[in-house]
């Protein structure tokens, strides 16, 4: 081995491409291989999201249409068959609150949470939780149990 036959450990070096704007001798000198004038050859260009080569973005193509309320308040839906599963799992046994949905992912603990009335209740449960339906509160006082709102 000599300075001559020196090289680098077998992949070890991953860039294999050419150096760019390194002299005319290089072959990616001048231009550094970004062709003559245009947004695409200056410094500092970036695209905008949705461009098409200056025509129309389908984004202003599309009619606005509609309204949202910025004051919505939105609530993670938990059914009462879902809660009903639970039990029949054997993971709850008297009382549901917002600890028991969020340790089995039903809910996260920034989200507020709905119960619905969807399926049906058969244990006598004490659930606390932010909203209800009326289905869901009627199914659950039907069953002996309690809904307490947060």
């Amino acid at each position: 081995m000599n300075l001559s036959n020196l090289q680098p450990a077998e992949g070890s070096t991953h860039n294999q491409n050419k150096r760019l704007g390194r002299g005319e001798g290089s072959g990616k000198g001048g231009t550094s291989a970004r062709g003559h004038k245009g947004a695409k050859s200056r410094s500092g260009y970036s695209k905008k999201i949705g461009f098409e080569g200056g025509q129309m973005p389908l984004q202003r193509r599309v009619p606005k249409f509609g309204f949202t309320n910025i004051n919505r308040k939105e609530y993670q839906g938990v059914n009462l068959d879902t809660i009903q599963l639970l039990v029949d799992n054997g993971i709850i046994t008297d009382t549901v609150d917002f600890s028991v949905f969020v340790e089995n992912r039903l809910a996260t603990k920034s989200e507020t949470v709905k119960i619905l009335g969807r399926g049906e209740l058969k244990t006598k449960l004490k659930v606390t939780a932010h909203k209800f339906t009326a289905t869901a509160k009627a199914a659950i006082e039907a069953a002996g149990g309690e809904a307490v709102t947060l």
